[in-house]
């Protein structure tokens, strides 16, 4: 393994901010009791408060009540809470329908396939060349048996921001409750939540704070079935031990956030489209140029498979990721580059850069000059083909 690599992956995971680790530390060996009631004892109280405290900057933050944030082991389970606790509570009152973009993140994509094997009925929308979501079709597919739209706020792989706002009015003007993963954009990209969805599942790992804790936006009245039997915790919507160092570090990494950040990652990410495209020949963006996440660049390099890309990258102390991170351990083609439009050859050359805190300029023009090198020397073995 390099000493030093350079981590152009953040999407997928980023360095925790020692600031977020110093934050925790005094409820990992300190006050590290369950949360107790006000009548437990002297740890237990201060567990409560510390979660509590966390819950109230968080939900601050996003403008909403605190009854209205349930912590989360992850977003991963935020979505399945936000599709499964949905499809509980209406899914015998209401109706048995669920529409979902298809190019949606795992959580969301296969939790919407798990509930078509309860009987559910699920819309998958296809989006255009860029990945946006048909507003129109959208609107036509909406049902009276209709119970939940789930499309996410920004796209995992690709970085495709949707009009979360005009969807929310079209949902509410149905009649059907809205969910959004905002897992890529919490904290990166303005989101109005009194004005958004009726769920958003939300998640430090990509902003630097720790793994495992995530967390999910109720809106006040929205039907939501406990789908986790245990304990009362968080609400009585999600049993299971309460991981208040997580959630101590989860408020601590969104206060760390500041425009001026996001703008200097908006900047190396399109310092790397700019150069590749034109540097590089036989390139293709994926995603839109603008209405895309302030982190995220993915480009189709033809010709080459982007799995060597990143081998050889590796080599020389580079990790980036080919499509979405969760394709690593796939020959699949990514559903997202085919379902913009592409074909195995554009899906299976995709790479993925997602820029966290910890990258500067240098290492985004370091990135396009290795990967210029690498492309050439993969281009001349290549089975698929040379460049023209």
């Amino acid at each position: 393994m390099t000493e030093n690599p350079v981590f152009l992956d953040n999407a997928a995971a980023t360095r925790m901010d020692e600031r977020v680790l110093e934050s925790m530390k005094p409820y990992l060996f300190d006050i590290y009791s369950v949360a107790s009631s006000e009548f437990g004892y002297s740890l237990g109280i201060e567990s409560r408060e510390a979660l509590e405290g966390a819950r109230k900057t968080l939900a601050n933050y996003i403008g909403a009540e605190e009854g209205e944030f349930v912590f989360t082991s992850g977003s991963t389970e935020s979505s399945n809470m936000a599709l499964k606790g949905v499809a509980r509570a209406l899914g015998e009152k209401k109706g048995k329908h669920i529409i979902i973009s298809g190019i949606e993140d795992f959580p969301v994509l296969h939790s919407a396939r798990s509930l078509e094997k309860r009987g559910f009925t699920v819309t998958y929308l296809d989006v255009d060349h860029e990945g946006f979501v048909d507003l129109d079709k959208l609107r036509d597919a909406i049902e009276d048996t209709t119970i939940l739209v789930s499309i996410q706020h920004a796209n995992q792989e690709i970085g495709t921001l949707q009009d979360i706002e005009t969807i929310s009015r079209i949902c509410r003007e149905k009649n059907v409750l809205f969910h959004s993963d905002a897992t890529h954009t919490f904290t990166r990209v303005p989101l109005d939540f009194t004005r958004g969805a009726d769920l958003i599942t939300v998640s430090p790992h990509t902003i630097h704070g720790p793994k495992g804790i995530g967390g999910l936006y109720i809106r006040k009245g929205t039907p939501v079935a406990k789908w986790m039997d245990g304990g009362f915790q968080e609400f009585n919507l999600r049993a299971g031990l309460e991981n208040i160092p997580g959630a101590v570090g989860f408020a601590t990494a969104v206060e760390l956030v500041t425009e001026e950040e996001t703008s200097t990652i908006k900047s190396m990410r399109d310092r790397i489209i700019d150069r590749v495209l034109v540097e590089i020949p036989d390139t293709t963006l994926n995603g839109p140029r603008w209405k895309r996440v302030p982190q995220n660049a993915n480009i189709s390099f033809h010709f080459v498979e982007g799995e060597s890309i990143t081998l050889h990258l590796d080599m020389r102390g580079f990790a980036v990721s080919t499509g979405s991170a969760c394709f690593s351990r796939s020959l699949e083609a990514s559903h997202v580059i085919m379902g913009i439009g592409g074909d195995h050859e554009r899906a299976h050359g995709s790479i993925r850069f997602t820029l966290g805190r910890y990258n500067d300029m240098d290492e985004a023009d370091a990135i396009v000059d290795v990967m210029s090198e690498v492309v050439h020397q993969l281009r001349e073995i290549s089975p698929l083909g040379k460049s023209r």
